[in-house]
């Protein structure tokens, strides 16, 4: 079974894309939302937490998004800390939800592959690529944020270039051409390979 890892940059529309794709009847694996299933109740996980950041970010015995957000996201050192506790785990999670698919390929969305060197665990890398500019108005509608908060998560992820480094195919979703039917397509292409 063929291991395809979906990534882009916030507000690119990897989401978009990935629910078009389970619409085809693929198999798909979230990583963002098996991340935070991991970090509320994994326990494996919290012990790591609790090693590295203390019990200063556990409220009522569960982390604290929040106070995490607030701590990795203003410290580089301390964000790739929490990414080399979530990333392993998520990634087990996958391999095991993959495990007991049947299809001719699985697909994990996954936020972060480039910067962690995750996409090496994958057959096949989809970049969902659009200019910066339109994922900035993207994020500013979706999440009421302001520019500048947006960019500055920006710069915690992989550039466009490192991203379509890893790439073997890429959906541009750039609000000029239409991608159901580049989704149609990949989906076409993805489950001929062997």
């Amino acid at each position: 079974m063929l291991k395809v890892g979906l990534t882009g940059g916030i507000g690119s529309g990897k989401s978009t894309v990935g629910r078009i794709l389970r619409l085809l009847g693929v198999p798909l694996f979230a990583a963002d939302e098996a991340g935070r299933q991991l970090l509320a109740n994994d326990p494996e996980v919290h012990q790591a937490l609790r090693a590295r950041f203390g019990d200063a970010v556990f409220a009522n015995g569960t982390p604290d998004r929040k106070a995490i957000a607030n701590i990795v996201f203003n410290e580089p050192k301390a964000l790739a800390d929490l990414n080399a506790i979530i990333h392993p785990a998520v990634r087990k999670a996958f391999r095991s939800w993959a495990g007991e698919q049947q299809a001719p390929y699985v697909v994990m969305e996954a936020a972060i592959l480039a910067e962690t060197g995750g996409h090496s665990a994958f057959d096949r890398i989809v970049v969902v690529s659009a200019p910066e500019g339109v994922r900035v108005q993207r994020v500013m509608r979706r999440d009421g944020a302001g520019e500048q908060e947006v960019l500055a998560r920006m710069r915690n992820q992989a550039t466009e270039e490192q991203r379509l480094a890893i790439a073997d195919h890429v959906i541009i979703n750039d609000d000029t051409r239409l991608v159901i039917p580049q989704v149609i397509a990949l989906h076409n292409t993805l489950r001929t390979i062997q």
